[in-house]
């Protein structure tokens, strides 16, 4: 066990990696930061900050001889990078699942030779795979570029072939998938740790609501019946078993006609996991540090319901004037968590609040009513008077 006292280092500086800090300094780690931006979330929290790339061979054996285990913020950490803080100190997860999860063709001809359910999917790596691809997923369809999509980024929506070969141009012709746009019924999300001996932790399962390929809200316990939420908790499990991963890891799933099909793996915490922060009794952040200290990994258990809602740099407006927080400093139900990012965008996530309530259908229209006073606009169905949804969760060491 790597105790208290320690440092801790991580790759990225963005939100996740702020939160990451704050758990680990709250439970009395040192820790130190290697990103190449100045002034990111991160840097105002940790005990050190090196602005490097991330294949800055001597700021890697800094990091790694300062540090007892280093993870990851985000899954577009180039896998050598790893590779060569292992050489030196624990890497956690390992440079094999962050290598299989961050490309969308590794990862889905991995879960397809593992025997996991996905959307009917085609590999893109030229023109003829293209056209062949189109012969085989039914259109309308989905390109997505193999790397560096997120947040509904490098993904494009085609109807016909010739939008297909169009769309790929704009990608640059570089590797895509082609997915079948399949029936949507909802979107779920399981957040769990696994230590080194295999044990594993899950959170509840969330249903998460978007705009723009970008998470608008997440709603837990999620409004999906108990069958659908214990195979949502096993399949993720068997997941983070295959990649002998280690840390924390977010499996996002497809409904689809009552079949869950898994849409991506993420080697990381999650936005939809943010909830966990005010409604849990151990965060995903506190899991984060348990799993790669190699601690007990705690408990998981909801302590009430919850939604959380991202607030985008939309809100602050062409003129980045900070928007009024009185609507939701005068809720005793709601906690506002801002990222102290310097410059807000549009669709950029610059923080979001959490809604508490010992009623889930409280909790959904305090978010609503919160968004009204907000500007911004509603999103869902109000969940059904005395729905009986209720979390779902796996004990620690299974």
């Amino acid at each position: 066990m790597i105790q208290p006292g320690s440092t801790l280092g991580i790759l990225g500086g963005g939100q996740l990696g702020q939160m990451f800090t704050l758990a680990a300094r709250r439970m009395g780690y040192e820790v130190i930061l290697l990103a190449p931006e100045t002034g990111c979330p991160a840097s105002d929290y940790a005990s050190e900050h090196i602005c490097a790339d991330y294949l800055d061979s001597e700021a890697l054996d800094y990091l790694g001889r300062h540090c007892a285990a280093i993870t990851t913020e985000f899954e577009n950490i180039p896998a050598e990078a790893l590779s060569q803080l292992a050489a030196n100190t624990l890497v956690r997860p390992g440079a094999h699942a962050v290598w299989t999860a961050q490309d969308r063709i590794r990862e889905k001809t991995f879960l397809r030779r593992k025997g996991f359910s996905t959307a009917p999917f085609a590999v893109v790596r030229s023109r003829t795979e293209l056209e062949a691809g189109i012969m085989r997923v039914e259109l309308p369809a989905i390109l997505k570029s193999s790397q560096f999509g997120y947040d509904g980024k490098g993904q494009a929506r085609v109807s016909t072939p010739e939008e297909a070969f169009a769309a790929w141009q704009q990608m640059d012709c570089q590797p895509c998938v082609l997915e079948s746009l399949v029936k949507l019924d909802t979107e779920i999300s399981v957040i769990l740790g696994r230590g080194m001996d295999g044990k594993m932790a899950c959170f509840p399962v969330t249903e998460n609501l978007h705009k723009k390929g970008i998470l608008d809200l997440s709603i837990v316990p999620a409004r999906v019946d108990n069958e659908t939420q214990l195979l949502a908790l096993e399949i993720a499990q068997r997941i983070a078993t295959q990649l002998e991963y280690v840390g924390v890891m977010t499996v996002e799933f497809f409904l689809s006609d009552g079949r869950l099909l898994v849409n991506e793996i993420a080697p990381r915490p999650h936005n939809s996991g943010h909830y966990t922060i005010d409604a849990c009794a151990n965060s995903q952040f506190d899991l984060q540090v348990r799993a790669i200290c190699g601690l007990p990994l705690g408990s998981t258990e909801l302590l009430s319901p919850a939604v959380m809602v991202n607030l985008l740099g939309d809100l602050w407006g062409n003129k980045g004037a900070m928007p009024d927080w009185s609507p939701l400093m005068g809720d005793p139900h709601i906690k506002l968590h801002l990222y102290g990012k310097r410059e807000a965008r549009s669709g950029r996530k610059m923080g979001h609040f959490t809604c508490v309530h010992k009623d889930p259908v409280q909790a959904f229209d305090c978010a609503n009513q919160a968004r009204t006073k907000l500007g911004l606009t509603p999103n869902g169905a109000t969940p059904a008077a005395g729905d009986q949804y209720q979390p779902t969760q796996q004990a620690v060491g299974r």
